[in-house]
């Protein structure tokens, strides 16, 4: 027989075809096309299983030809034919017009695998495979040796069982929304859900994400990870469609100033917020919230409340929102149409760190790095061990829906150099295995192999701003501890509090609870010198302060040093007479107030003025001076300017202070004395106090209560200089003393004495802005 390809004749049972080759086949043969491959359905294939059998030809690409299963086969009735011939031919030679007839072809032709046979009824009957690449086409033809006509038949190669045109949709399946799809190119498509989307049956694919942060880490909702290394507030979530929704997350330190933690949640809904906080705290705007199991509706959220956290849901605008929060760790579901954009932390991680940072919502200094000196306690490879448990079963059987590697990573990366307390050894596991749950995974037995517990860690411990939930001792009790960074600033003291408050009347001194509680103190069994006094505690910030004032001394020591006036006490711890032992060191803290002692202030009144008012500051001293005459024994009568005052008549002077706390301090006048010119330094001269006491003198002259409170007063007759008829102007210099001195002026015995300066009984006296003869 005449080849059909001019070949020499070579029958094999594994034939290997070389390029430029020709072969003769007469048995089943697996055939090498390795060097001109055909690709179809995405699929390239470098063996032909040929099969000649029960009067056909079978030319098969996955396994020989079975008439009960097929195959991916060309099949062509023999007519008779002994012996079929193979041919690869390199190059564009044979491309047969295909390219012409198939406008989907893109590629060049870059091979040829030829297959042909005589049938005996002298017709030539052949296929090319023409290899395009990625593409491939079928080419079928036959012509009769005798008459030289021929037919060509072109196919673009989609299946050797049925042929398909571009665009035909193969294969489809409503429940899993996958499809086959033959595409313009002649390439088979598998489409399905995208990655961040679940089929809800019908051929409809919906949005079904979940983010999670937990520690320093966004796991976002394309499995991306990402790390915060400072302490401000971010974007977790956001989406065009919604304006008026935001979800916030608020990171701060815990034991180490260079660790920083999700530490709350905020939902922003139609200008409300919702602060999802430690222990299971819930607040609206500024106001506490009590939540049980039941679903409670705030502003269009579902609020509930069990023992592993808080759950806050609702939807908006086709999307439901669930974010569940237990002090460590927050996750956030989205269910919704497909195609919806997530942005924030949990969505676009293209965006950088500054572009989603919230500063409106941050510190001035969240920015702000810290460095500390690795803990030698830790051992990472211990570490690194139980984080890989989240690839072992029963972890394992979500691994292919949950990547596990964001989670470890974010693991080692955390415990690596944070030591593995307050629960942080379970926190990552129990992270991803509830990221499993929301996928339907129920990871039976996880806690018994962990170790660990499925409730939330400090659940309805409360802490305030500067303090976080933790353990005493690893997997005991807990309580509120200071955050790294606001401890720092006391201990650089070596301090347990903030400076004292010194106020005119007052001191206080605040203590911090949790460096108390650090130092083993019980704040309870802490008072002032009096034992009954003792600390106030704030129920927010767990600060501790201790006063006394005016009112309450509490045992304050009060003491002068030449200007100053020393008020002293301490804080100390309760002794008790019946214990026999203590186990913690006694504590005392002392802490005063230093005031200086007012400057002894002289002020001058002219006596023609019927009252003068004057005010004075001196130290934290802020009061009025008022000097009035009186005719009346009673002050009851104030001289005026139309009050007429008879030389030698009586008259009353009265020094009032406004604005003192008669229980600190005491008036004391030193000094009064009369001048015929309005400076005090002038003469005449004429005292009428001396060294607190009346000039001995002048029998007129009495002085009361002074010394004694806030205010006094003296008397005296009226003058005039000799050989004057002028002005009489009265200057009187006192200062203030503190009331636990003894502030009264020792006098002298009364001497009947003369004046120095004589007055004379003459005229009448009128008194309007001086005292005139």
């Amino acid at each position: 027989m005449k080849s059909v390809f001019q070949p020499a004749a070579l029958p094999l049972s594994c034939v290997s075809v070389s390029s430029g080759a020709q072969r003769f086949i007469t048995e089943s043969s697996v055939v090498n096309i390795s060097s001109c491959p055909i690709t179809y359905y995405g699929q390239q294939y470098e063996q032909l299983y040929v099969n000649m059998t029960s009067g056909y030809l079978t030319i098969c690409f996955n396994g020989f030809f079975s008439p009960e299963t097929g195959g991916d086969c060309l099949v062509q009735r023999s007519r008779g034919a002994q012996r079929f011939e193979f041919f690869i031919n390199p190059g564009n030679s044979l491309d047969y017009g295909a390219r012409e007839n198939l406008p989907t072809i893109q590629n060049s032709l870059q091979c040829t695998v030829a297959i042909g046979f005589d049938s005996i009824v002298s017709v030539v009957i052949g296929f090319l495979l023409n290899n395009y690449g990625t593409q491939a086409a079928l080419v079928f033809f036959t012509y009769s040796s005798d008459t030289l006509v021929s037919l060509s038949v072109y196919k673009q190669l989609h299946t050797f069982v049925n042929m398909y045109p571009p665009g035909t949709v193969i294969s489809s399946d409503p429940e899993t929304c996958l499809s086959l799809t033959c595409n313009e190119t002649a390439v088979l498509h598998t489409s399905s859900c995208g990655p961040l989307e679940r089929c809800q049956g019908n051929n409809i694919c919906v949005l079904d994400a979940t983010c999670t942060v937990t520690g320093p880490t966004i796991v976002d909702v394309r499995g991306q990870m990402n790390s915060i290394q400072d302490r401000c507030a971010y974007s977790l979530f956001s989406t065009p469609s919604l304006p008026d929704f935001q979800i916030l997350g608020y990171f701060k330190d815990q034991r180490r100033t260079d660790v920083s933690f999700v530490d709350s949640v905020t939902l922003r809904v139609d200008g409300h917020d919702i602060h999802l906080e430690q222990g299971g705290r819930v607040q609206l705007d500024d106001s506490t919230l009590t939540l049980s199991s039941s679903p409670q509706l705030v502003h269009g959220v579902q609020l509930s409340k069990d023992q592993t956290g808080v759950t806050a849901k609702l939807s908006l605008s086709n999307l439901t929102i669930s974010v569940f929060f237990d002090g460590d760790t927050a996750q956030i579901r989205l269910e919704g149409p497909a195609g919806s954009s997530v942005e924030g932390l949990c969505g676009n991680s293209s965006r950088s760190l500054s572009d989603l940072r919230l500063s409106e919502y941050s510190s001035t200094s969240c920015e702000m790095q810290y460095s500390e000196p690795a803990d030698s306690t830790i051992n990472c490879t211990s570490v690194t061990e139980r984080c890989n448990l989240l690839k072992e079963a029963p972890f394992s059987s979500c691994n292919s829906d949950i990547d596990p590697e964001p989670y470890i990573t974010a693991c080692t990366d955390t415990l690596c150099k944070y030591p593995a307390v307050d629960g942080l050894d379970c926190q990552f596991l129990k992270a991803y295995a509830r990221a499993c749950s929301l996928h339907n995974h129920t990871l039976d037995g996880w806690t018994s192999k962990t170790g660990c517990s499925s409730e939330a860690f400090c659940q309805d411990r409360t802490c305030s701003d500067h303090e976080f939930c933790g353990e005493k001792t690893v997997g005991g009790d807990t309580r509120c501890f200071c955050r790294a960074i606001f401890a720092s600033k006391y201990q650089a003291n070596n301090s347990l509090g903030d400076p004292t408050v010194c106020k005119e009347n007052s001191a206080s001194l605040t203590l911090v609870g949790c460096l108390l509680e650090d130092k083993d103190i019980d704040y309870s069994a802490l008072h002032l010198n009096d034992p009954t006094c003792r600390g106030q505690v704030d129920e927010l910030t767990h600060m501790v302060t201790f006063s006394f004032n005016s009112s309450n001394s509490c045992g304050t020591e009060v003491t002068t040093n030449n200007s100053q006036v020393i008020y002293k006490n301490t804080i100390m711890t309760q002794n008790s007479s019946s214990d026999i032992i203590t186990r913690h060191d006694q504590v005392y803290i002392d802490f005063s107030c230093i005031q200086t002692q007012p400057d002894i202030k002289t002020e001058t009144f002219r006596i023609r003025d019927s009252s003068v008012i004057q005010h004075i500051t001196s130290g934290v001293w802020d009061y009025t001076l008022t000097m009035q005459s009186f005719t009346s024994a009673g002050r009851t009568q104030a001289v005026d300017f139309s009050t007429e005052v008879q030389l030698d008549q009586k008259i009353w002077v009265e020094l009032k202070t406004d604005g003192l706390d008669g229980d600190v301090v005491i008036v004391v006048t030193d000094s009064c004395w009369a001048t015929g010119q309005a400076s005090p330094d002038s003469t005449p001269r004429y005292d009428l106090i001396i060294n607190g006491c009346a000039n001995p003198a002048d029998q007129t002259v009495q002085v009361e209560d002074n010394g004694l409170g806030t205010s006094n007063y003296f008397s005296f007759n009226m003058f005039q200089f000799t050989g004057s008829s002028g002005d009489v102007y009265l200057h009187c210099k006192l200062h203030l003393c503190p009331k636990q001195n003894n502030c009264v002026p020792t006098c002298p015995a009364a001497a009947h004495r003369r004046r120095y300066a004589r007055s004379r009984y003459e005229g009448e006296a009128f008194i309007s802005m001086a005292w005139t003869h």
